[in-house]
C-alpha cells in the first residue's frame, strides 16, 4: 500500500490539502483540528493562571466556570478567523499565534490590573471578576480575529 508521502512528491500535508478543498473535507478536517487546538490552547491557560479552572468548575466556582468560558469563547474566535485560511499549515500557525496573542494579552491584563489580582478573585469565587474575564477575553479575542484576515 503507498504512503501519503509517494504520491508524485507529494507530502501528507498536501494531500490534507486536497481533501479540505471539499466542503465536508474542510468542515471535518478544521472541526477536528479545532477540537485538538481547543483542548491544548486550555491546557496552556491552566498551567498559566493560579487556580485549576475544571476543579473550580467542579466545586460549583460561578466565577472560573465564565472566565473558563470566555477563554473557550475567545479561543473559538480565534479559530473560526484562522479556519477562513485556505491550507491547514496556514490554520495550524494562525490559530497558534492568534491564541498566544491572546495568552500574553490575559496575562498583561492579570500583572497590570493596579487594583486587584483577577486570577486571585476569581478563585475565592467574585462573580464580577468572572464576569470582566469573559469581557476581556472574548473583546480580546475579536480584535486578534479582526487582524487576522
Amino acid at each position: 500500500m503507498p504512503s501519503l508521502n509517494s504520491r508524485k512528491g507529494g507530502t501528507a500535508l498536501d494531500t490534507i490539502d486536497q481533501l479540505l478543498a471539499f466542503p465536508f473535507g474542510h468542515t471535518i478536517g478544521i472541526l477536528s483540528l479545532s477540537i485538538l487546538e481547543l483542548v491544548v490552547f486550555l491546557a496552556c491557560f491552566e498551567r498559566f493562571t493560579s487556580y485549576r479552572c475544571w476543579d473550580e468548575i467542579a466545586a460549583g466556582n460561578a466565577a472560573a466556570a465564565l472566565a473558563t468560558g470566555g477563554k473557550i469563547a475567545g479561543i473559538c474566535l480565534i479559530l473560526r478567523s484562522a479556519a477562513s485560511y485556505p491550507g491547514i499549515n496556514d490554520f495550524i500557525k494562525w490559530s497558534c499565534f492568534g491564541t498566544l496573542l491572546l495568552l500574553i494579552a490575559y496575562l498583561l491584563f492579570e500583572f497590570f490590573t493596579p487594583v486587584f489580582k483577577i486570577d486571585e478573585e476569581i478563585k475565592s469565587r467574585n462573580t464580577a471578576a468572572g464576569v470582566i474575564s469573559v469581557f476581556i477575553s472574548v473583546s480580546l479575542a475579536l480584535v486578534i480575529a479582526a487582524c487576522m484576515v
